[in-house]
């Protein structure tokens, strides 16, 4: 009879053993599982000042930055504290400008010069040369400068939104990717209750 309540005592014991360590593996793959799941956040937060956590919790960022840029060029990314991006706005804009100005004074002067030899007037520079360029020529060389002129126009407007554009797409960036660990880490789990392995990726 001492020998069943032993026996008995024993086996209950193991029992109780058994499921109090199954019962603790399963909260521990649980933990691992959520782990993997659900990262911490926090280990992946920027340090950002306060007004650049304002600019991207706010939804009307991009809008923002977007009509400061289309009221004075670069003054959206000076909002969005990129300010490093502005002298390449002014020098696209800049360069455009330039050839603009530089082929309408060159398409003025081919004019001016065609309108004093229609009047009888040929005291112009183009005479002056080895090669001198004659009435003809002379619309040609405008119509040439015209059109250089007028390609100036068309990429000092494109620059023009572009700026607008970038400083839209930035906003919109800032407030999107918040996270710098965007690299694919493997976690591989060895379960020991189903015989096998699992592989995670943490992103």
């Amino acid at each position: 009879m001492n020998i069943k309540l032993l026996f008995c005592g024993v086996f209950v014991f193991c029992s109780i053993s058994v499921f109090a360590q199954e019962d603790t593996t399963e909260k521990k793959d649980k933990q691992e599982l959520n782990e993997i799941m659900i990262p911490d956040s926090l280990a992946y937060a920027k340090n950002y000042s306060p007004r650049m956590h304002r600019l991207i919790n706010d939804p009307l960022t991009p809008s923002k930055a977007a009509f400061y840029s289309a009221v004075v060029p670069g003054l959206g990314q000076v909002y969005l504290g990129k300010a490093w991006k502005v002298p390449l706005v002014y020098a696209a804009m800049g360069t455009s400008f330039y050839y603009y100005n530089l082929q309408n004074k060159q398409m003025n002067e081919y004019r001016t010069a065609y309108k004093q030899r229609l009047n009888g007037i040929f005291n112009d520079r183009f005479l002056e040369k080895d090669i001198p360029i004659s009435t003809e020529q002379l619309l040609i060389g405008m119509d040439f400068h015209k059109n250089y002129r007028d390609m100036a126009i068309l990429f000092l407007a494109a620059a023009y939104m572009l700026n607008i554009l970038e400083a839209n797409v930035s906003a919109h960036l800032l407030q999107f990717n918040v996270n710098d660990d965007l690299s694919v880490t493997p976690n591989i789990i060895f379960d020991q209750q189903q015989g096998g392995l699992r592989l995670a990726l943490k992103f």
